[in-house]
């Protein structure tokens, strides 16, 4: 779901490149006794059988996986309920390549020496192009008859949206949807906001009063607004100050006016935030550690119930953790809460988009040819995405926290799912490190529905607010999908100038120490970027907008 995601999430918006280069990779396969015949036609929904001696679920599938993220690192295959059924009942097992904190580096590394990853897990858009042109990637067309479900839960729509130049498919999408979803937006603690009389928090001015008082009343013991990692929380405040002005064109860098894109750092409704932003910064009402903290800061914080606000692209599973774990402590204690995005007084709050959401979702999976039988590997992703595959690493096997399934394929929960909730969210967030290829349609909806029979004190905290605003107030950006350049092309080199330059324009604006200080900096920013070929890089997303709009149409 990086200044972010994912997500987010996570998931949004998370956005790293591959370099260098390219050349061709025939390093022997980490297979594990799979074999290279091909496969045929799948039989069934969650087994996918097939011809020519391979079998998914009895025969063996082993392949080495890499997260192109820094912050990823993958947990262990099979130490936890989920995978270790995974493991012994379908018979896959995933070894960990990990970033090592470096991810650029280590891609490049990887693809220097011929020693490519069996899967590489990384954003769409230019640096999947350069592995399919230099010819490292396999594509799925030929097996997607075979097995049922990335053409039944993908779509064809999406699967065309995900087609490279060549016409063929080579991207596995994680958690591509065709409804809305995502989790950006506010939380609050409760306890405190009760301490100080619930007063209304609707509009920055709420906010930035809210802010002060608890400086006022709390002082270094209390965190009042927390952006979580890389300013999240800053970013997403842009959209409370203009109607339908998402969080997106701040992820893009790039504001649509009419039919072309146009520079943000020139645009008054970002210049605007970012005064605002300043302002609750240089008086201490923001962490001052914004830009450079961890997750595990942020965790810390937040579990220790030392924050007031607590604002990210997805925020729900950190808040989540937290609600349970503050409640665990003190019985008394109310937890966090959501609230409606906040907006500037004249903004129609339902018109409020802190994050968005898009067809393709947020990343993809794609198969290197390092593996001797890639088809086994597209028949565990399919699986994956199935409804078998989802339950599974969404709640756990059947038998833990749930027993059956209801007519829409959901889970029907036991008592240990109500009796155990710590338990239960444990799981969760461990299992959310292997949700490589999500459906968000089937997760989302047999969640709510699920949840929704609950009376609220058992509801899934994640999955009520998820219901009651997140899902309500995030922008369809599917027609701004896949506008990055290839990362060593002429706009891919401009593009990465153009974040260096955004990033310390960020922290200089942060830190300015008044509001003409904001403006000159982000003056400065734009005179640098302009220099840099900013109106190049615009161009050329402009057409892949437009593009992406007339596909859409159906032209």
């Amino acid at each position: 779901m990086s200044m972010f995601k994912k997500a987010s999430l996570l998931l949004m918006a998370l956005t790293l490149s591959a370099s260098a280069a390219l050349a061709g990779c025939s390093k022997e396969s980490s297979g594990g006794g799979t074999s290279p015949d091909k496969t045929g036609a799948a039989t069934k929904e969650s087994e996918g059988n097939s011809a020519g001696g391979f079998v998914f679920g009895e025969t063996p599938i082993e392949f080495s996986f890499y997260g192109n993220y820094d912050w990823y690192t993958m947990n262990p295959w099979g130490e936890d309920p989920a995978t270790a059924w995974i493991k012994e009942n379908k018979k896959v097992n995933v070894t960990a390549i990990q970033s090592g904190g470096n991810a650029q580096q280590k891609l490049s590394t990887m693809i220097a020496s011929k020693t490519l990853p069996d899967v590489i897990w990384l954003d769409r858009g230019g640096d999947v192009e350069k592995l399919r042109e230099a010819g490292m990637l396999v594509a799925f067309d030929d097996w997607l008859d075979k097995y049922p479900n990335m053409k039944k839960w993908v779509g064809e729509s999406t699967i065309n949206l995900l087609r490279s130049p060549d016409g063929k498919l080579y991207q596995f999408p994680n958690w591509y949807t065709t409804q809305p979803n995502g989790n950006s937006g506010y939380v609050v603690n409760k306890r405190i906001y009760e301490e100080l009389g619930s007063p209304k928090l609707e509009t920055f001015d709420d906010l930035y009063s809210y802010l002060q008082s608890v400086k006022n009343k709390y002082g270094s013991s209390v965190i009042p607004y927390d952006p979580g990692l890389e300013g999240q929380g800053i970013e997403l405040m842009v959209s409370g100050f203009a109607n339908d002005f998402p969080k997106t064109y701040v992820s893009m860098r790039a504001v649509p006016e009419g039919d072309k894109l146009t520079s943000l750092f020139v645009n008054p409704v970002y210049r605007e935030t970012m005064q605002f932003a300043s302002k609750l910064f240089r008086e201490k009402l923001i962490t001052q550690d914004a830009l450079t903290q961890t997750e595990d800061h942020v965790k810390e914080k937040m579990y220790a119930d030392r924050v007031a606000v607590f604002a990210a692209s997805s925020p729900t599973e950190i808040a989540a953790l937290a609600d349970s774990t503050v409640k665990g402590a003190n019985p008394n204690h109310p937890g966090f809460m959501m609230i409606w995005p906040l907006h500037k007084e004249g903004v129609d709050k339902n018109k409020v988009w802190p994050g968005d959401w898009a067809q393709l979702g947020w990343n993809v999976s794609v198969i290197t040819k390092n593996h001797k039988n890639p088809e086994a590997v597209f028949a565990f992703l399919d699986w994956f995405t199935g409804e078998e595959g989802q339950r599974t690493i969404f709640w756990g096997p059947e038998g833990l926290y749930w027993e059956g399934t209801n007519e829409e394929g959901g889970p029907l929960f036991n008592d240990k799912y109500f009796s155990e909730p710590d338990k239960v969210s444990e799981l969760m967030n461990t299992t959310n490190n292997f949700q490589w290829n999500g459906n968000t349609v089937f997760i989302d909806t047999r969640k709510a529905a699920i949840e929704m029979t609950f009376p609220e004190e058992k509801r899934n905290w994640e999955t009520r607010w998820q219901s009651e605003i997140t899902w309500k107030t995030q922008f369809n950006g599917t027609p701004f999908i896949n506008l990055d350049p290839s990362s060593d092309s002429d706009e891919g080199i401009i593009q990465q100038k153009v974040e260096d330059i955004y990033k310390e324009a960020t922290a200089k604006a942060l830190f300015a120490k008044n509001d003409a200080e904001v403006l000159a900096v982000l003056d400065k920013a734009e005179a640098d970027a302009q220099k840099a070929g900013f109106e190049k890089l615009l161009a050329y997303k402009t057409q892949k907008w437009q593009e992406n709009v007339a596909l859409m149409a159906g032209k």
